[in-house]
């Protein structure tokens, strides 16, 4: 799969690049930035692995992402939202690669059932799926 065309999971969307891994989490961070998110958390997987399991394991972090205005927004119409929060974004080592992946927004809140969420989460897709192409 080439960097240019983004691959499809059922839960989510990612690509592939050639970016060294340090430089690909950079990018990433400022992409989420750009598309008004915040870094709300990021856990750094290789590190909790050796940590908690005395295992190594591939660089792999998970940024917790949040747009404030989108999320506000949520809340005002499904206040237990907050079990689904942050959007979720991974950038880890594969085959020598960089893996840029982000959660389906859509798919993840369908869950929910309140029809009423479904614009607001393909604003999040939009925003999710330029970070992830900006970064490759």
């Amino acid at each position: 799969m080439s960097a240019q065309q983004p691959e499809e999971a059922r839960y989510g969307f990612s690509k592939r690049s050639n970016l060294p891994y340090a430089e690909a989490v950079e990018k990433t961070r400022a992409a989420l930035k750009e598309e008004g998110f915040g870094v709300l958390c990021e856990i750094d997987i290789k590190e909790k692995m050796k940590e908690k399991l005395g295992v190594d394991f591939r660089n792999y972090v998970i940024l917790g992402a949040c747009n404030p205005q989108l999320a506000y927004e949520t809340l005002q119409q499904e206040i237990n939202i907050g079990l689904l929060l942050p959007c979720n974004v991974i950038v880890y080592e594969e085959a020598g690669r960089t893996v840029i992946a982000a959660i389906d927004a859509e798919k993840m809140l369908s869950v929910v059932g309140n029809p009423k969420l479904d614009s607001t989460a393909g604003m999040v897709n939009e925003k999710l799926r330029r970070v992830v192409d900006r970064v490759v």
